[in-house]
């Protein structure tokens, strides 16, 4: 079998990984938290939770950089060679890139919303009324950071699959450059 069976394992389940973990927490993780009958439980909770999944993602982002390199390289001649391959490259390293800025960004929010687990909320992205407005922003931020994050990791599987429909040998030939 030619090709990178490994590299491209490795970059699909890594991608398959930030996509699940980061939509479980937001629905699992963050809902489960908001049951707390402790309000100060619900972000301890939460943030709790999410540290623990960080050295995870964080692997599965280093791993995915480093598979997302080996396929680059193993397709470099198609790349440059076949119509659209470059610009689809480009767009998916882009969404990718961006997409992991924003869930290291999400991060940096949860140990803010986890060092003000004291002032208790809501929920893990709910503050209370009487919250202070650091709180307030940091959960808010996290409401709307929590549905972007698998939104990106999404397009990045959406955009491996079309990358692996290009390779089909009627693709390649059709989009192949004089």
């Amino acid at each position: 079998m030619a090709g990178n069976l490994i590299a491209r394992s490795v970059h699909d389940l890594t991608a398959a990984a930030w996509f699940g973990g980061s939509l479980m927490g937001a629905i699992g993780l963050n809902g489960a938290a908001a049951e707390a009958k402790d309000p100060s439980e619900r972000t301890r909770l939460s943030s709790a939770g999410w540290m623990k999944w960080a050295p995870f993602q964080t692997a599965a982002f280093a791993s995915h950089l480093v598979a997302d390199l080996a396929i680059a390289w193993e397709n470099k001649g198609r790349i440059a060679k076949q119509e659209g391959v470059a610009k689809d490259t480009v767009i998916k390293t882009a969404v990718t890139v961006v997409g992991a800025a924003v869930t290291l960004y999400s991060g940096l929010l949860g140990k803010k919303v986890e060092k003000l687990a004291g002032e208790g909320a809501e929920g893990a992205t709910e503050p209370r009324p009487d919250a202070s407005d650091e709180l307030k922003a940091a959960q808010k931020q996290l409401k709307m950071l929590q549905w972007a994050i698998p939104a990106f990791a999404g397009a990045v599987i959406v955009l491996g699959a079309k990358h692996g429909e290009m390779q089909r040998p009627k693709n390649v030939f059709a989009g192949l450059r004089s």
